[in-house]
């Protein structure tokens, strides 16, 4: 027998776009889910457990933030222990800026009580010429230099003193000792060395060496009238 065959036909429902991109969805879900849970499990399998780092984190910053704390502190403490250092040695060099003065002081008092000393009446002794202060230094200028006494008369003083002064300053020049005499031997009318004073006279000048020549210290001489021979005489070194 022969015949036609008819196909099969399978009859399927039909669904809807959305259902299928719905299924779609949450079968994403299922696996982001999934994989999200074997991510912890992994780490968790691992030994990392986010719980305990961020505890540890936690715990760093807090150390952290003391840490920064106690160094800001510890500055602090530094920086008031310097100032204090500073205002210690600032102190300390006032006192010792002090101390130099009243030694100073004290010195030039001393000279002073001594000065007037020689000043008073001593019963009916005869008078006498003392040499007070006498002392010679560089001036401002290079090679110059400048010298400064105080004379006084003690005793009864009956008369002024008169006469004059001379200096013999001792010097080292190209290796050899020499001496310069003051006033010149030809200046014999010098005002700045003549003397003539009851209790006391000031006595300030200066002088130049050539370049080169040292001053090693000067004397004075002190003549009474028109005696070429000194009554008295002192030394005084470069200061």
């Amino acid at each position: 027998m022969f015949g036609i065959a008819a196909p099969r036909v399978a009859v399927r429902t039909a669904v809807a776009w959305y259902w299928r991109w719905l299924g779609l969805i949450a079968l994403a879900v299922v696996i982001m889910m999934f994989s999200r849970t074997a991510y912890d499990f992994g780490r968790k399998f691992a030994g990392f457990d986010q719980s305990e780092a961020d505890q540890e984190l936690q715990r760093l910053t807090e150390s952290k933030a003391k840490l920064e704390q106690e160094v800001a502190q510890i500055s602090g403490n530094l920086a008031q222990i310097e100032r204090q250092m500073q205002i210690e040695r600032a102190t300390y060099a006032d006192l010792v800026k002090q101390v130099k003065a009243l030694t100073e002081e004290n010195a030039s008092l001393k000279e002073d009580l001594a000065f007037f000393q020689t000043l008073m009446p001593s019963g009916g002794k005869e008078g006498g010429v003392a040499v007070n202060r006498f002392m010679v230094q560089n001036d401002a200028l290079p090679g110059e230099f400048r010298y400064r006494l105080l004379l006084t008369q003690t005793g009864q003083r009956s008369k002024d003193f008169q006469g004059r002064l001379q200096f013999v300053v001792n010097l080292q020049q190209d290796g050899k000792k020499t001496v310069m005499t003051l006033p010149a031997e030809d200046d014999k009318e010098a005002r700045g060395f003549k003397l003539n004073f009851r209790f006391y006279q000031r006595v300030e000048g200066t002088f130049r060496v050539t370049p080169g020549t040292v001053v090693k210290g000067m004397q004075v001489r002190v003549l009474e009238g028109d005696s070429k021979e000194p009554r008295l005489t002192q030394q005084a070194n470069l200061s």
